[in-house]
């Protein structure tokens, strides 16, 4: 089988400055399995990766949706299976780099997503739902026929929420089930699957600083470009961690200083789910990084891993 590295962990783990040194060492381009960096002009929200900082390895995914596009797990299935074949055409080696696991997930498995014709009604009747009860209401739908699913997406994502309810009423199965089912297919690569981690308070130390640093960059100035383009926080790239609650803000009028307190917490939460994902997924190696005494130390164990597929 065709080997694939993967390195993923919970937002602000390090995970961006590791892949450019092991893409360097192993001939790798790297493909983002970020939901959020594949949209252009949500640069500081993102904590997206500069031109400069690439080190002239070439990324995938980055940059190539507006806004106003929509980009889901089937879409990205689609894109990364194409750029990992471009890859291999060049001798090279795929690296996918992000901490979207399901992203990782239906690449890794080869996950099948049914094609169903979209219930607009039902969609319709949601959203009328959630504009009279609120996103936790309709939150607290999903949570009585498919826990696992509520327990993974957050109830702000409003989209994906509806879409669960949207596949139980079409076939009577939890779509977690059927998730659950395509990732006991066999792996389709030969992989190194990495997951990043750090230490919780070190963890959360790291996004309270990142959080400071997007608000120093402009975060705010960013999101009221993206309005004044037309962008709005019903949009599946408004909905991503920083926008909304900027975005909010500015629609209530409330302080923009409890937004950014906001979007640490919510930021942590996030974090803490990334890494119950991880936990379910098989075969990982598990990278507490503060167990190496330098990045020196931690690039060559990765390296090594790598080396046994290679």
């Amino acid at each position: 089988m065709n080997p694939l590295i993967i390195i993923t962990g919970p937002t602000a783990a390090g995970k961006t400055s590791l892949s450019i040194n092991i893409a360097k060492e192993i001939n790798a381009e790297i493909i983002s399995a970020d939901s959020m960096q594949v949209y252009r002009g949500m640069d500081i929200g993102t904590a997206k990766i500069k031109p400069e900082e690439m080190c002239g390895i070439k990324h995938y995914l980055i940059d190539e949706f507006n806004p106003q596009d929509e980009f889901n797990v089937a879409v990205f299935k689609e894109k990364c299976n194409n750029y990992i074949e471009e890859i291999y055409s060049r001798g090279k080696v795929p690296l996918i780099v992000g901490g979207t696991g399901f992203y990782i997930q239906a690449v890794l498995y080869n996950i099948d997503f049914k094609e169903m014709k979209t219930d607009y009604a039902y969609r319709e009747s949601l959203w009328s739902f959630v504009k009279e009860h609120g996103v936790y209401e309709l939150h607290k739908k999903l949570e009585k026929i498919d826990k696992p699913s509520a327990a993974s997406i957050h109830p702000n994502n409003v989209k994906r929420v509806i879409r669960a309810l949207e596949y139980y009423k079409q076939t009577g199965t939890a779509i977690s089930s059927h998730n659950e089912e395509e990732r006991q297919k066999k792996p389709a690569y030969a992989f190194k699957y990495f997951v990043l981690n750090l230490p919780r308070d070190i963890l959360y130390k790291r996004i309270d600083k990142r959080t400071e640093q997007m608000r120093e960059d402009g975060l705010e100035d960013e999101v009221k470009s993206l309005i004044a383009k037309g962008c709005t926080k019903d949009m599946v790239s408004m909905q991503g961690l920083g926008y909304k609650e900027i975005i909010n803000a500015i629609d209530s009028g409330t302080s923009v200083d409890d937004a950014f307190e906001k979007i640490k917490q919510e930021t942590r939460h996030f974090a803490k789910r990334q890494l119950t994902w991880f936990r379910r997924e098989k075969d990982v190696i598990w990278v507490e990084k503060d167990k190496f005494a330098s990045e020196k130390e931690l690039l060559a164990y990765c390296i090594a891993e790598c080396r046994k597929i290679l």
